[in-house]
């Protein structure tokens, strides 16, 4: 697949498919021409495998795949390092998605019928930014999602009403409608608000109304964070599998990172493991994951003293 110089045009925006690494759609019910962003290759965590997942989806699609667009990590990439149709980096070169995304990629795929990305500001900030041909939905719009995805820095009010608003509803409606904002309307949003239009108006309202149920999960997340305990002086966990009332995960894992450079959710069958982007802690190679995400990382309950051992060994051999 050669690099092309500009970017394709196309008339009707593609259908907009949403997915995770595990959860891929059926291959039946997808176009002809697709192109998958921001989904990570399943690993060997959690109880999913490449094989039987993004391998097996890969397969299904064959021609019909005309581009995957990836920053995380995974063994596996080694395999379609010789097919031009997979542009895949990891977390440490791209922190982000968006930020791969450029007009000559877009262009080189061609003209495409259906997006399958994934479920985060990062995912619908790269979808949006596909339908655009490769240019960014507003100014700052990749550095936004570089900030929200590493949790590394601090993002625009904008994005961060957006991602607030991600938290309380993920149906296919919702995030359909905010990849089409950002991709046509993000720039009249960035208007003071009495020159904003009215249907970007009512947009914003209801990001914000959903953003004011987020604040709600984010309390219940700091009322949990006080039941941190310290397991050394590196690890903190909480175990929230008793607790009933909805929460946000993310803000409780970031809570805990101000207590240890490393914090533990354990939520039933699933324990999250979550450190600084910049920490320097791998935990797929310490876990011996396959792939994913460095220093974010959910593995199944029943190997969590396995992996807190290895924790502790790697701080002990670091001291």
């Amino acid at each position: 697949m050669s690099r092309a110089a500009s970017a394709p045009e196309q008339t009707n925006p593609p259908k907009i498919v949403f997915a995770t690494p595990r959860k891929l759609p059926k291959p039946a019910e997808l176009g002809q021409r697709v192109v998958v962003m921001d989904i990570a290759f399943a690993s060997n965590a959690g109880g999913s495998s490449f094989e039987k997942t993004t391998q097996k989806f890969i397969q299904a699609l064959g021609p019909r795949l005309v581009a995957w667009i990836d920053h995380h990590d995974s063994d596996y990439h080694a395999l379609y390092a010789d097919d031009s149709r997979f542009v895949l980096h990891t977390k440490a070169e791209h922190g982000a998605c968006p930020q791969i995304i450029t007009p000559d990629i877009v262009a080189a795929a061609g003209a495409v019928d259906t997006v399958v990305t994934h479920i985060d500001f990062d995912g619908l900030a790269s979808a949006a930014k596909w339908i655009r041909g490769g240019v960014e939905c507003y100014p700052g719009c990749d550095l936004d999602a570089f900030a929200i995805d590493t949790r590394s820095a601090l993002p625009s009010s904008f994005a961060q009403a957006i991602d607030r608003a991600l938290k309380v509803d993920q149906s296919p409606e919702w995030l359909t409608k905010l990849v089409l904002f950002l991709a046509n309307d993000a720039d009249q949003a960035l208007l003071a608000s009495h020159d904003a239009n009215s249907s970007t108006q009512r947009m914003l309202a209801e990001i914000a109304e959903r953003g004011a149920s987020a604040r709600l999960l984010e309390r219940h997340s700091e009322q949990l964070a006080e039941r941190y305990v310290h397991l050394d002086a590196h690890t903190v966990l909480v175990d929230v599998s008793e607790v009933d009332t909805a929460f946000d995960r993310t803000w409780l894992l970031l809570l805990g990172q101000q207590r240890a450079r490393v914090a533990v959710v354990v939520n039933g069958e699933s324990a999250t493991f979550a450190a600084h982007y910049r920490s320097g802690i791998d935990f797929l190679k310490l876990f011996d994951i396959s792939g994913g995400m460095p220093t974010v990382l959910s593995i199944q309950s029943s190997q969590l003293d396995r992996a807190l051992g290895k924790l502790a060994e790697y701080f002990a051999d670091s001291a």
